[in-house]
């Protein structure tokens, strides 16, 4: 059995693990612009590859938090159709009892098909510098372990190197690391600076983490991300890392081999 992931664009792809498929932040809204009640005019230049329909059935949504560009409207309802959905508690309350809030460094499980069960567990994310986070709102990443499964680490939208080495501390053995890069900032928060990982900053988490593969997300689609796929894949490769970044254009898919 391949794993695999597949980019439908921005934060959200598909992970094919362990015959699960897990979705990351979903969005499917079409290009549009938002207002946001402290970045002002949120914009979404380019629709997501593919539909809810054409995805297919998807066993585990991880919804790092309800941010527009990380779970927008067509995101909130197809969460009511995946059977396991896992979240903070702010978005958790919102919806039915598929949907589970968690808290970080709490877990829940979901059965393996062939057996055992896969553990989700919630670790931080800082949504921006000291200060900035704390007003912008709660956002957890996520970390999937189980037995004979890649153990996997979902940053969500975390800026802060600190954050990543605690959780490095906590899981010494990442294999897949999913990075919200793109480098996302508002002039109206926290005077411009980065609100998610740059990639220079993913590079450098890579390495604290000593992931195998790193899979960027959250770098296309909308205009407040200020770095691309292929910056990424530069970076990467100037400092030997090439073979461990996959950075995909929305639509495209890599195979998951460690």
């Amino acid at each position: 059995m391949t794993n695999k992931v597949t980019l439908v664009g921005g934060p959200t792809a598909v992970l094919d693990i362990a015959g699960l498929r897990i979705i990351t932040d979903p969005t499917f809204d079409q290009p549009q612009v938002y207002q946001h009640p402290i970045a002002g005019p949120v914009v979404k230049n380019t629709g997501p590859a593919f539909t809810p329909e054409e995805l297919g059935k998807i066993d585990i949504a991880l919804a790092s938090h309800e941010h527009i560009d990380n779970l927008d409207y067509a995101g909130r309802e197809f969460l009511n159709h995946v059977p396991y959905v896992f979240t903070t508690k702010d978005v958790a309350d919102q919806f039915g009892d598929n949907v589970v809030g968690l808290v970080e460094y709490s877990s829940q499980t979901v059965p393996l098909p062939k057996g055992g069960e896969l553990t989700i567990t919630a670790v931080p994310a800082h949504h921006g510098p000291e200060g900035t986070w704390q007003v912008l709102g709660p956002v957890v990443g996520f970390v999937l372990t189980g037995p004979g499964v890649p153990t996997v680490y979902v940053s969500g939208d975390n800026s802060e190197l600190d954050v990543v080495s605690e959780i490095s501390a906590k899981f010494p053995s990442i294999d897949i690391a999913v990075l919200f890069v793109g480098g996302a900032k508002f002039d109206a928060i926290a005077d411009g600076s980065y609100i998610t990982l740059s990639n220079e900053r993913a590079l450098e988490a890579a390495k604290i983490l000593g992931a195998k593969k790193v899979i960027a997300v959250h770098e296309d689609s909308w205009d407040h991300f200020s770095q691309n796929a292929q910056q990424i894949r530069d970076i990467f490769e100037a400092d030997g890392l090439g073979s461990a970044i996959i950075a995909l254009k929305p639509g495209e898919f890599a195979d998951l081999e460690l």
